[in-house]
Order: C-alpha cells, then sequence, then structure tokens
C-alpha cells in the first residue's frame, strides 16, 4: 500500500509552531526534547532542499534525507555564527527564533517553486507499506538486528544527551569597583560622618534564580544593607552601595558580605580600608 503525503512542509512549520509553544509555555516538558532534536538536525537542511530541489527526479529520497542531517548541522552553526556577532548573542531564544525563521522562509519559497509545477512533477513523501522481508540467510537476519539495535542505541543515546545535559559547576561572582567602573580609586581617607560610596556587583551563575542581599560593615559593626536582589541565571546586578564612618581611626575594615536568601553564613566577602579623621 503506498501513502503520499505531499511536500511535507506544513506539519514540519505546524511541529516547529507547537515547539515554540512548548518552549515559552512549558520549558522543561519532553514536549520539548522530543520537537527540539529533529528541529535542529533535521528540519532546516529538509526545508533547504525542498526550497532548492522542487521537482520529483531532480534528488533521490535516500539522499535527501542524508543532506538534509548534513545540511541542517551547517545551516545551524552558520546561524550560530552570526548570532555570536549581534546584540542577541548565542541563547535559546535567539537560536530558536532564528532557525524557525529560516525554516519558514524556506518553506514558502519551497511552497512558491512547487505551485509553478504540475501535480506530477512535484517533489512528493510515499510510503511504500510491505511485509518486510528478511535475509533469506542466518547472517543477513542478524545483520538486519544488529543495524536496528545500532540505530535505536544512537537515537537513545542523543535523547539522553539532550535530555540530561551537564551543569557547570555552581557559583556567584561578586565584585567591588570604584565609582569610576574600574577596580581602582576606592576611597582611602574619609572624615567622621562623611558618606561615600562603591560599586559592588552580583552576577548569577549558579543555574537558577537567585535573592541576595548585601550587608555592610565597619570593624565588624553593621553600617548599611542591600536587600531583594533577584537575579535569574547569568543575570548582573551593580549598583552604588554608601557607608558613613563613624568613629576616628585609622586602617578601619570596611567589609562587604553577600548572603544568599535563607542563609545567616556569609557566601562571599570583600573589603577597603579606610582611614578616618575627625
Amino acid at each position: 500500500m503506498k501513502i503520499r503525503i505531499g511536500s511535507g512542509l506544513f506539519p514540519l512549520n505546524l511541529l516547529v509552531i507547537v515547539l515554540i509553544v512548548a518552549i515559552i509555555f512549558f520549558p522543561s516538558s519532553i514536549t520539548r526534547i522530543i520537537l527540539g532534536i529533529p528541529f535542529v538536525l533535521f528540519t532546516p537542511g529538509f526545508v533547504l532542499l525542498a526550497a532548492l530541489f522542487v521537482k520529483k527526479d531532480s534528488i533521490g529520497g535516500i539522499e535527501r534525507v542524508a543532506l538534509s542531517f548534513g545540511l541542517s548541522l551547517a545551516v545551524v552553526a552558520l546561524i550560530g555564527l552570526i548570532l555570536n556577532y549581534t546584540p542577541w548573542g548565542i541563547t535559546l531564544e535567539s537560536v530558536l527564533y532564528s532557525t524557525a525563521s529560516f525554516v519558514f522562509i524556506m518553506s514558502f519559497v519551497a511552497w512558491v517553486r512547487l505551485r509553478t509545477l504540475r501535480e506530477e512533477e512535484r517533489f512528493s513523501i510515499e510510503f511504500q507499506l510491505k511485509i518486510p522481508i528478511w535475509g533469506t540467510s542466518r547472517w543477513d537476519k542478524v545483520l538486519s538486528f544488529v543495524l536496528v539495535i545500532a540505530v535505536l542505541g544512537a537515537l537513545g543515546t542523543l535523547g539522553y544527551v539532550i535530555a540530561t545535559p551537564k551543569v557547570g559547576e555552581k557559583f556567584t561572582e561578586f565584585y567591588i569597583l570604584g565609582l569610576e567602573g574600574n577596580a581602582a580609586d576606592y576611597p582611602r581617607e574619609l572624615v567622621v560622618g562623611e558618606e561615600e560610596k562603591v560599586i559592588l556587583g552580583v552576577i548569577n551563575q549558579e543555574h537558577e534564580p537567585m535573592v541576595y542581599r548585601v550587608e555592610v560593615k565597619i570593624d565588624g559593626v553593621k553600617n548599611n544593607e542591600v536587600e531583594g536582589i533577584t537575579l535569574e541565571h547569568e543575570g548582573k546586578w551593580e549598583g552604588e552601595v554608601s557607608f558613613v564612618p563613624e568613629v576616628a581611626s585609622e586602617n578601619q575594615k570596611v567589609e562587604f558580605l553577600l548572603y544568599k536568601e535563607g542563609e545567616t553564613d556569609s557566601y562571599s566577602s570583600l573589603h577597603i580600608w579606610i582611614d578616618v579623621k575627625q
């Protein structure tokens, strides 16, 4: 029995739309993984070939499938290279929308070109359903079985790697800058009651949303506090933080202590030394 489903462009574009919706509303769902693998490894190359070779006899079915995989890797790599030099950079959203736009544009080009051909000349996907015939010899059966197991194992391994990516080291960056934005020119000599400021920075590399607070101490005595610093993964915060010395003496230690939400011990600390005159 022969099954004909046309060029396959409509279902592919429909799956791309479903993938976009799944990533936006269900970012951790299995649908994202199931649709994301062919979206990256097959779809871009397939629609590009569909736009270039619209006639039925222009390229064979096996060659079309094989080239779809190879061209998809090349297209996605090229899109990533271009994005690397744009303000958006290489992120999930930028790669998703750029690749999806490429798929939609190439699909439209292929659809327009297919419309110029007669029905019998157009490329279409056809399946011939019949009872599988195993090799007549024992070796043919063994090789066929090994081939099936190898393909299923490769697909399973690829799915596992994508579904359980290795998480990098979890940490938070904490730094101090002078008011000019450089790691220098920190306040050194002050007068009692004189307000001084520095710039503190926090970058979340914890692979999850975090809430921080910063406490300022002078010689162990609390002087100021900044609360409610909420950052997504790879989020960055910089802000001016002030302190006011209340005692005159030399070599006073001004500490900046970073706390994670719910923790009583500081995660990281920075300090500078100041001389305070009356």
